[in-house]
């Protein structure tokens, strides 16, 4: 999980100054060596750690903060802050053609997902009204042309390809010309790639960005490489000059020192995170609320934006017609289920709720509430149209054929009945809040 072993020593320093109540200089300084191992620790730039750590420190020193009655919450809110700072400040986002028609340059070296992020960035664009569409423009990796056609295919987007051609300058001119004249208006271009910067690439670059003009230039780097993702960053800027970054893999590592480098050594933001395999795994990058979650105070913007995503007006306002007519079925309660899967799984909900952070989330076992919902959907799916409409007539005859056929013991299925009609009580008593009830199909759970 992204940050996780920065997060929790950070939460652990914290937890130590809230205890001590009124706070000296020893106390800040040595909480500000804690803070600067952690950051090491989790491989950010040694530099970028001696400016956060030095602007923390005097902003800490101050003699509001050390006269606050709440002098630890005052430091938290600093580190918050100069966090977000770090990272970027805001969400920066995608800068479109004013003219309508948009050329995206996706650049970065091999093996840090290029042609994947091409996928899912379409996918984001659609999300967002527009139509994008792809171009094929490495020349040289082979099957390259394959492998994003297939992309394009799982995705639904269009591929602009030129196979005998080996100039993807001018596959890129040829892209254009075909997705303007059919009424695209992204077109996003995935080039070659190399194992490290030369000039043959950086040529290559150079060449397609003078032919189309590409109103924004996208360095895919790979989270998981650390530093080195920084420093190739730091490499494609100087030579090429990008617009914005694109981190992949950033839900594997745990240390997070790429995500906390790259804007102060680049210059450049963070525009999208990777956070899965998944073709939608793709999210603007925000540092408030990265910085939020590192310190374990969750982030319950993107909770509520990915529940906005996942369950539509009309669904919500009929689940609340049913909980006012007491009409909540078992089917009902399937449907909240996939409304989870949706929302990225329950761990990906958690990590985002104040508190649930680390050592929190350790001690709800993931892996065993995962396989109870797979067990539930099961003992579910194996009822007929009436029984889950109407549990009350799951007598011990049909609990025992429902037992056989979902081949788990009939104590879980009274187990889950029990859930069931938990969950039923509580969300009647959250149908009286209509503000919240496009949430309200996890707030059972």
């Amino acid at each position: 999980m992204a940050f996780e072993g920065l997060s929790e020593k950070l939460q652990s320093v914290f937890k130590k100054l809230r205890g001590k109540g009124i706070l000296t200089e020893a106390d800040i300084d040595e909480a500000m060596r804690e803070v600067k191992l952690a950051l090491l620790e989790a491989d950010v730039s040694f530099k970028v750690v001696k400016d956060f750590i030095a602007s923390v420190k005097e902003k800490a020193l101050g003699e509001e903060v050390l006269a606050s009655l709440t002098p630890a919450q005052q430091v938290v809110k600093i580190v918050n802050e100069e966090l977000t700072a770090l990272m970027g400040g805001v969400n920066s986002k995608l800068t479109y053609s004013p003219k309508g028609f948009t050329v995206i340059l996706m650049a970065g070296l091999q093996g840090t997902g290029k042609t994947t992020t091409c996928g899912k960035l379409a996918v984001w664009l659609k999300k967002n009204g527009k139509k994008p569409m792809l171009a094929a423009c490495d020349v040289y990796r082979p099957a390259a042309v394959d492998q994003l056609e297939i992309v394009g295919k799982s995705v639904d987007v269009p591929v602009f390809s030129m196979r005998d051609c080996k100039q993807p300058e001018v596959i890129a001119e040829e892209a254009l010309k075909e997705a303007e004249y059919k009424g695209y208006n992204v077109l996003i271009l995935d080039t070659s790639g190399r194992l490290h910067i030369d000039d043959d690439l950086m040529d290559e670059l150079a060449r397609i960005k003078k032919r189309v003009k590409p109103h924004e230039i996208l360095l895919v780097v790979d989270a998981l490489t650390g530093q080195d993702a920084v420093n190739a960053a730091g490499g494609f800027n100087e030579r090429l000059g990008i617009d914005g970054i694109i981190m992949t893999k950033l839900d594997g590592d745990s240390r997070g020192g790429a995500a906390l480098s790259a804007k102060s050594v680049t210059g450049k933001p963070i525009k999208f995170i990777g956070t899965g395999e998944k073709m939608d795994a793709l999210e603007p990058f925000h540092p408030e609320r990265m910085a939020s979650r590192i310190l374990g105070m969750g982030d319950m913007l993107s909770l509520i934006e990915k529940a906005q995503e996942s369950y539509d007006d009309e669904k919500a306002a009929e689940l609340e017609r049913k909980m006012r007519k007491n009409e909540f079925t078992l089917e009902d309660y399937l449907d909240q289920f996939g409304q989870i899967k949706n929302m990225g799984g329950l761990a990906k909900m958690l990590s985002m709720m104040p508190g649930m952070k680390n050592g929190a989330m350790r001690d709800v076992d993931m892996d065993q509430s995962e396989r109870e919902m797979i067990h539930m959907e099961a003992i579910i799916r194996s009822m007929t149209k009436e029984e889950r409409k109407n549990p009350g007539i799951l007598n011990a005859s049909r609990r025992k054929r429902i037992s056989a056929g979902c081949g788990m013991p009939v104590s879980q299925i009274n187990q889950l009945i029990r859930r069931y009609e938990e969950t039923k009580k509580m969300m009647r008593q959250f149908s009286n809040a209509p503000k919240h009830k496009k949430s309200n199909m996890f707030r059972g759970f």
